[in-house]
């Protein structure tokens, strides 16, 4: 079997397997984190078929950072993210889901502003998977292609399986944490997905679906109006609470 470099140029293009066999050598303690996720965002660069550029959004203690990029374009879009407080990447990393962006030119796109901005500067769809560590969503692997309907089924397979290695190597970042930060850290992780959890159990009793129909109202809700799902989610958990409050007052 041919030894995967990870020197080499991210021209030279890798097989999926020799990827995951390299990746599953790494003894993390000997590298850093980012140093993992790096080897992580340009092996999958290298692998999955349309990605033009790969980054990797950590989320600690509601500080959002790109840990990973194999080029400026992908850092730049990422950032823009973070500055406006919302995109595919910011929803990706706190629900655990998949988001995509087919055409970022599109007239009905959703995150306008943000695939205007992937448009100008020449990627025209997006792929961002969330990165689940025991259930707990802490990141997101981001792709970034040039072409339009960049990532087909068997990319977004491939990406999934990329974002597993990233989130074994978080998790096993976490273990060189001390204890009273790594519960801090979880423990915000917890509360943006319980409440995301609460939002969607309000959507199946109200309108009586799936709980997979409630999520896409949500990130429909999200895309829609430029916020961040979480944000989403928190107003229409606090609205409820604050009509059954109402409803219990005597008349």
């Amino acid at each position: 079997m041919a030894t995967v470099k990870f020197g080499a140029s991210d021209d030279d293009r890798v097989d999926p397997n020799e990827a995951f066999n390299a990746l599953s050598r790494i003894v993390l303690g000997e590298q850093s984190l980012d140093e993992v996720l790096n080897q992580v965002s340009h092996l999958a660069r290298r692998s999955i078929e349309g990605a033009d550029e790969v980054s990797v959004t950590l989320i600690r203690d509601e500080r959002t950072r790109t840990a990973a990029f194999t080029g400026e374009v992908a850092l730049a879009l990422d950032e823009r993210q973070y500055e406006a407080g919302f995109g595919p990447c910011l929803d990706a990393a706190e629900s655990g889901e998949t988001f995509a962006i087919s055409d970022t030119g599109a007239p009905d796109v959703p995150w306008s502003t943000f695939a205007s901005a992937a448009a100008q500067r020449g990627v025209r769809s997006t792929l961002s998977v969330g990165l689940p560590v025991q259930q707990r969503t802490v990141g997101a692997l981001n792709l970034y292609s040039n072409q339009v309907d960049g990532f087909d089924e068997d990319a977004v397979e491939l990406a999934t399986t990329f974002a597993g290695y990233g989130a074994v190597a978080l998790a096993n970042a976490s273990l060189y944490e001390s204890t009273t930060e790594l519960a801090r850290h979880m423990q915000v992780a917890m509360q943006s997905r319980a409440v995301i959890d609460q939002a969607k159990g309000i959507i199946i009793a109200r309108q009586h679906c799936t709980p997979e129909e409630a999520f896409l109202v949500l990130s429909q809700a999200s895309q829609r109006t430029n916020r961040k799902l979480r944000d989403i989610a928190q107003a229409m958990v606090d609205g409820e609470a604050e009509g059954s409050s109402r409803s219990e007052k005597p008349a």
